[in-house]
């Protein structure tokens, strides 16, 4: 999810536990191997064993048309000992597809075959490569024979978003189709689209026939949906058990805020709090009213102010700027 769910909210996410592994942004292929520095920027935890401070692995996302090209970054990649690496066949931003990326090969499964295998060969065994397509660009005409392409290139499991690529995010999903290709190809498929909740979670699982799902949007919204699928609790939360995670996760929304600043730019910072909130305001009434109290403002010190007062803990980088002024005298003096 580009411009989501970077290396800061996979922390937050992850810090309450039940995901197998998570999947960075893309990083965008095209005609040069990328240096080594690039690839720590898009997953910084590839400097502390390829794990979330929670512990959760993550796989590095590759997108790109050449499947030279995609295998010598592979190898450059491989080289940092990635969780794993993931092929990106699921975009459907048009600044992606008009460079040939993302879903706009899916009319080209004799291209994704040769990029699978190009990139299955770059790597050493001990990292996994799997892939994520959508059903098709405009149609499912073909989704088979492109989950069959890469199944068979060296796509070691599928990870299939229900939708084509002129469906966008509009719902549904067309779960029934995974389970299609589940019995069209030998290595696992993960089904993924439209999962906001258990319930969800367990009609994709009954409608699919597959055994893991892969959670996008309804996770930055819920994010305690996955440790409750984890530990069985499928009824929805009631009230008291909204407000109890709301607790929970105030101090983890205060790390991510935090995390924000030291990486983006100040003017960016008031939208991807915004951003965040907008998606926990379908869950939490909680998060509706503090997106409404922060929407019209945009300085961070307006954002803050307005979460402390809605019990978010106070920035700790405040605590250091407020002393910076004082401390400056003393050096001059010295």
């Amino acid at each position: 999810m580009e411009g989501l769910l970077d290396d800061v909210l996979r922390a937050a996410l992850t810090a309450s536990g039940g995901y197998d592994y998570a999947v960075t942004e893309f990083a965008r292929v095209s005609g040069t191997v990328l240096p080594a520095r690039f690839f720590r920027r898009v997953a910084p935890e590839l400097t502390r064993g390829s794990l979330t401070e929670g512990g959760t692995p993550v796989r590095v996302q590759l997108l790109g048309s050449d499947p030279a090209c995609m295998a010598d970054n592979a190898a450059c990649l491989a080289g940092l000992a990635p969780a794993g690496v993931d092929l990106n066949f699921g975009c459907p931003a048009q600044t992606v597809n008009r460079h040939r990326g993302g879903a706009a090969l899916l009319d080209e499964p004799e291209l994704l075959s040769r990029i699978a295998r190009a990139v299955s060969r770059a790597l050493p065994p001990a990292i996994p490569l799997s892939a994520k397509m959508r059903l098709g660009i405009a149609d499912t005409g073909r989704a088979i024979e492109c989950a069959q392409a890469l199944s068979e290139g060296g796509a070691q499991s599928l990870i299939v978003h229900a939708r084509t690529k002129a469906d966008a995010y509009r719902p549904p999903a067309h779960w029934e189709w995974v389970a299609r290709i589940d019995e069209a190809v030998a290595v696992p498929v993960v089904a993924n689209g439209e999962v906001w909740c258990a319930a969800d979670w367990q009609r994709c699982r009954a409608v699919s026939g597959v055994d893991d799902v892969m959670l996008g949007r309804g996770a930055v919204a819920d994010p305690y949906l996955a440790a409750r699928i984890r530990a069985g609790r499928l009824d929805p939360p009631d009230a008291g058990e909204r407000a109890r995670e709301w607790a929970a996760l105030l101090p983890v929304f205060a790390a991510f805020r935090d995390r924000l600043q030291l990486k983006v730019e100040a003017r960016h910072a008031p939208g991807r709090i915004k951003q965040w909130l907008h998606l926990l305001a379908r869950n939490y009434p909680q998060a509706q009213q503090l997106f409404a109290a922060i929407r019209s403002l945009r300085t961070v010190a307006e954002v803050e102010r307005v979460l402390v007062l809605h019990g978010v803990p106070a920035t700790r980088l405040a605590a250091v700027q407020s002393a910076i002024p004082t401390i400056e005298p003393l050096c001059e003096a010295a």
